[in-house]
């Protein structure tokens, strides 16, 4: 098995973030000629947060499999 899909497997919680990080970023891709400036800034914020999410999921992975 490689070393991408045994990740995948061993940290369902870094995967669920990266699914809802794409999908916020395909929403905001879709729509951003119709967003207004407020919702603009709130994506920006989630999208923020959601990197902050996927960086500690990532860290949390690492120290369980060293």
């Amino acid at each position: 098995m490689s070393a991408t899909k045994a990740e995948r497997r061993s940290n369902p919680s870094l995967r669920e973030i990266l699914d809802e990080l794409v999908a916020h970023v395909r929403h905001v891709a879709k729509n951003v000629k119709t967003m207004s400036q407020q919702d603009l800034d709130y994506a920006q914020e989630r999208l923020e947060w959601l990197a902050e999410e996927v960086w500690r999921a990532a860290l949390e992975g690492r120290d369980r499999s060293s």
